[in-house]
């Protein structure tokens, strides 16, 4: 890294992520973390007039304690008003995180996941405020953005309304592991779900006489794998990726009630995702295809068939940006300043990125040391944390 001479306070970045890591919000439930962040920010200077929440809890389907929290800088000096966007949720595998620090890094205590993602970024964000109104520093208009239930499905960033961001031109979104790595784009995912209601019978006395919906979802999964739709897809006019994550019964129950019934009901539910959102609504349609040629291969002794709902929505659309594009070359510029050579990425997962993007705001996403998220080994990367936090400020003094 270069000598770039940002005023960066390492320990205060550090003591403001211990802080947020302590804090429970798992995705829903980010009421609290919006509190601590709320506060921080007032004790760096930001005034309580410039913080507020929008509605976007109103328009989630799912319960969720509260908005977005949007936050605006106003300028120091001209320039079009810059986005910095993170979320606040964590996944629940972070209830009960205790962080602690091991030389370079933090952990959790073995038993939880430890919030890393996004908590590196909700700090990044709260750091660049701090830094900008301690030292002076001359920056453009800012919005900081953090968004709500990002890990149940990107909702808070969907249902944002673009007219909160304040005209923002472009947007950093602190999201990712390593400095280095710019993340440019992303792939598009479609949820798609199966329902198949058989006809129960004794499955030792007239096994003839029932309708298997397990037997059905079988045969239509084995079907979508044998036409080349399950896991990574490769076809003459696309590329993606398709999985079966459930494959229950009715209100989270098992597919069946015993061994002797035959089963009257099975809940199956996917995703699909590609770089085109054609592509991933064309391997949806092949696991409905699957579904249908199954439900004929099921009969009972009558010849009747099961019954069956197939249905299929977008969760969030693909983006890809050039490497020409403003934001992306304001990233370049401010990495290359600080000695670090970028790598541009193109990840096979969702991000808020996909719908900033889809809402008008050209969006990178950068890293700043979350490393083995959702799971109990998951850690923060100090050095890469402070990188992300020095990145962060640098983009907020650039000129345009």
């Amino acid at each position: 890294m270069s000598n770039n001479p940002i005023p960066l306070d390492v320990t205060a970045a550090e003591d403001h992520l211990m802080r947020f890591l302590s804090v429970e919000g798992v995705t829903g439930q980010e009421a609290n973390i919006a509190a601590a962040v709320c506060d921080a920010l007032k004790k760096v200077g930001v005034p309580e007039a410039a913080i507020r929440f929008d509605d976007a809890n109103k328009r989630i389907p799912l319960p969720t304690e509260t908005g977005n929290l949007i936050v605006d800088l106003p300028g120091t000096r001209p320039g079009s008003r810059l986005l910095f966007s993170t979320h606040l949720d964590t996944v629940p595998l972070c209830a009960g995180a205790k962080p602690r620090r091991e030389g370079d890094r933090i952990v959790s205590d073995g038993t939880t996941a430890l919030g890393g993602d996004a908590r590196t970024g909700v700090a990044v964000l709260v750091v660049v405020a701090e830094t900008l109104i301690k030292h002076k520093l001359p920056h453009p208009p800012i919005t900081l953005l953090f968004t709500v239930r990002e890990e149940s499905g990107l909702h808070g960033a969907r249902e944002l309304n673009p007219a909160d961001l304040g005209g923002a031109v472009m947007c950093i979104n602190v999201d990712g592991q390593m400095a280095s790595d710019l993340i440019i784009g992303a792939v598009g995912q479609e949820n798609w779900e199966a329902e198949i209601t058989g006809r129960a019978s004794h499955a030792g006395v007239a096994p003839e006489k029932g309708i298997s919906a397990t037997m059905v979802a079988a045969i239509a999964l084995a079907e979508a794998r044998r036409a080349g739709w399950f896991g990574k897809v490769v076809k003459s006019d696309g590329r993606g990726t398709s999985n079966v994550g459930i494959f229950g019964g009715k209100d989270n129950k098992a597919a069946g009630d015993a061994t002797n019934v035959v089963t009257d009901f099975a809940f199956i539910k996917g995703e699909a995702r590609s770089p085109e959102s054609a592509f991933a609504t064309k391997i949806a349609n092949g696991y409905k295809d699957a579904f249908t040629k199954a439900q004929s291969e099921v009969t009972d002794d009558a010849g009747d068939t099961a019954g069956m709902k197939f249905s299929h929505v977008a969760s969030y659309p693909p983006f890809e940006l050039g490497k020409d594009t403003p934001i992306v070359k304001r990233a370049t510029r401010a990495l290359q300043t600080l000695g670090i050579e970028p790598g541009y990425v193109f990840s096979n997962g969702g991000l808020d990125a996909n719908w900033l993007d889809k809402h008008g705001v050209p969006t990178i996403t950068i890293g700043s040391g979350q490393a083995e998220i959702h799971t109990i080994k998951e850690y923060v990367n100090l050095p890469e944390f402070e990188k992300g936090c020095r990145i962060g400020v640098l983009m907020a003094t650039l000129d345009d």
